[in-house]
């Protein structure tokens, strides 16, 4: 279900509040350049910065217009176990295809901690399935391939989003998993890595880009799982420069500017 390009939604806002209509916007300009599933409510949709309220009217309203057409992932991890099952149990009841967790940011738990705490939350919600969210660089811990093995036995645990930067860890996660559960979904957390971790025998790409250019980059990973590679490398080059563009500043500072120059949404952010 989690292959090929699935875009990191930014959360349009107007003064002050949820943008709903821009939000439908966004939903049918992703949908129409044929993103294979979205990813809602994560670092790129702020959601650190958006109420429980607010979480849940925004889950209702993107399973309500998306319709079943492509599958829908809601961003839930927290840095407590109890909160992280609770948020991706309503996540689910609402219609949620799978939920994306990240790892405990702060706690800073060693690996048992973090094999712990995601077979616990797997534990609780029956069938409903998890993907992992490995980024380092955000919350002071990272997940081991080692761990993720283990993890991976879990049947409802399905993939991971992986965003450590480290293509030799990338090289060894793909390497250990794809060997012991071939179904388990390895997503690049990198737009400029998502090429190399395709070639390398993962899955595609929780995508920050796809925001602003979904054909573009639904085409270039279609092309690498597909073993275009020559194509998927032109487009890989040819998005190169403003897959680092949007990261010139912390994301989703240039994403959510880029959206607004294409008149999708208002160049607003919630602090901080």
């Amino acid at each position: 279900m989690f292959r090929g390009t699935g875009t990191a939604l930014i959360t349009p806002f107007n003064e002050g509040k949820v943008d709903f209509e821009s939000l439908e916007k966004l939903l049918d300009f992703q949908i129409r350049n044929g993103v294979d599933f979205l990813v809602v409510l994560g670092t790129t949709g702020e959601a650190a910065t958006i109420s429980s309220s607010e979480k849940n009217e925004i889950i209702r309203f993107c399973i309500n217009k998306v319709s079943g057409k492509i599958p829908v992932v809601i961003g839930t991890g927290s840095n407590c176990t109890q909160t992280t099952t609770e948020t991706s149990l309503a996540a689910l009841s609402l219609g949620a295809d799978a939920v994306l967790i990240v790892t405990p940011y702060y706690n800073k738990p060693p690996q048992e901690g973090l094999y712990q705490h995601y077979r616990t939350i797997a534990s609780r919600l029956g069938s409903g399935q998890i993907i992992i969210y490995n980024v380092p660089g955000r919350t002071g811990v990272n997940i081991l391939p080692e761990t993720v093995l283990r993890l991976a036995e879990i049947s409802n645990i399905v993939g991971i989003k992986e965003a450590s930067g480290n293509q030799a860890q990338v090289d060894s996660l793909i390497r250990m998993v794809k060997k012991a559960r071939g179904d388990f979904a390895v997503l690049s957390g990198n737009d400029d890595q998502a090429f190399h971790l395709v070639n390398s025998g993962g899955d595609g790409v929780i995508s920050v880009l796809s925001n602003v250019a979904p054909k573009e980059t639904s085409d270039m990973m279609r092309y690498a799982l597909q073993g275009n590679v020559e194509e998927a490398r032109r487009l890989h080059l040819q998005l190169f420069p403003l897959m680092k563009g949007l990261f010139c500043e912390t994301n989703p500072i240039p994403v959510k500017y880029a959206a607004s120059k294409l008149g999708l949404c208002k160049n607003e952010l919630r602090l901080p």
